[in-house]
């Protein structure tokens, strides 16, 4: 889609009806300046703190269910899958607008922590059998996050790369080439959030990064 390498995003490939699923899924890359901290672009996504300042679209945010990451670590037993940081079960919904209505997801995701400071961030939208884990209220119309994995990499001591894809089905009958140039706009703007973050990350944040 886009090879621009003097911008924050540099890459930009597409794999249209990926799976046969309907929906393409989508490779962002970029190298940022800063501490490789993946709890810290976790929250980017799931902290709606920090989510209001890059996504204009989003509404409401809340955990619905947690895990004890100690509990799921004493289940792992190749450590090359690294070490659990954070595992639970979160809730989005989105503004509606003219054009759009509402929409809504349930994701269990989670972070997993290597011994190099990489980190590995994922998702995956939850079966309609764990319905019962929305939160009470009117319904909205159903996104499915089919996918989302982000890599991030040290490159050396203030710089690392990151690789985040995400295959996500919108719902409703929304056309994807309406909502894919839609969806890319959003995650350019989370990366340039994250740029200027990284680049004046905290010292408390840097201190506080702890390797399994």
């Amino acid at each position: 889609m886009e090879a621009k390498t003097r911008k924050t995003v540099h890459q930009i490939e597409k794999i249209d009806n990926f799976q046969n699923l309907g929906c393409p899924i989508l490779r962002f890359r970029s190298t940022l300046k800063g501490p490789c901290l993946g709890m810290t672009f976790a929250d980017f996504i799931t902290d709606y703190n920090h989510r209001k300042q890059w996504d204009i679209n989003i509404q409401k945010m809340e955990l619905r269910h947690d895990f004890d990451p100690c509990l799921v670590n004493k289940s792992i037993e190749n450590k090359e899958y690294g070490s659990c940081k954070r595992l639970g079960v979160g809730y989005q919904q989105t503004k509606k607008n003219f054009v759009v209505s509402s929409r809504e997801e349930l994701i269990l995701a989670g972070v997993q922590q290597f011994s190099n400071g990489a980190s590995i961030l994922w998702g995956t939208e939850m079966e309609s059998k764990y319905d019962h884990l929305f939160p009470p209220g009117e319904r909205h119309t159903r996104a499915t996050n089919h996918l989302f994995a982000t890599a991030l990499c040290p490159t050396g001591q203030n710089t690392f790369d990151v690789e985040y894809v995400m295959q996500l089905d919108s719902g409703g009958k929304i056309p994807t080439w309406m909502t894919t140039p839609v969806i890319a706009e959003s995650v350019k703007s989370l990366f340039e959030y994250a740029k200027k973050y990284y680049g004046s990350c905290p010292q408390n944040e840097v201190d506080n990064l702890l390797f399994v």
